[in-house]
């Protein structure tokens, strides 16, 4: 039997997966009746994915979109629940289809079950994704 990794090794293996474009592998990551959040959703994009299902629809294209080179700079803050992880990072590549520079920071606050992502908050800017030359407020859509 082996002992389910904790939420701070899932996020990482997690940013790996995402680094080599594995997006099946990374909605594989996610329970069932796992939750996606964006609190600061600009209007036209999701606030709220519910379910495994729903992730793997909504991160299909992504790597069309986004080109991740790297996550520098992560940092992850374990809360007063262990299945509960805050993350600060930045993600950096380039935008497919204007092939200009990618640099977003993120905070996310991940729960991690029985070796699952179960919820997961993004805060990420959409005021520096809208920005002009920047394709990525519409790249999940």
């Amino acid at each position: 039997m082996t002992t389910p990794m904790t939420a701070a090794e899932l996020y990482r293996h997690g940013l790996e997966l995402l680094l080599e474009k594995d997006i099946a592998a990374w909605v594989d990551l996610w329970d069932a009746d796992g939750v996606l959040e964006f609190p600061f959703a600009p209007e036209g994009l999701p606030s709220r994915l519910d379910g495994k299902a729903a992730v793997g629809a909504y991160m299909r294209h992504y790597p069309d979109h986004v080109d991740l080179h790297d996550f520098p700079d992560v940092k992850i803050h374990q809360t007063t629940v262990p299945e509960t992880i805050v993350v600060e990072m930045r993600g950096v590549g380039r935008l497919v289809k204007t092939d200009t520079p990618y640099d977003m920071t993120y905070i996310a606050v991940v729960t991690v079950e029985g070796g699952l992502i179960t919820s997961y908050r993004d805060y990420w800017n959409p005021l520096a994704a809208s920005q002009p030359g920047t394709d990525f407020a519409g790249a999940n859509r």
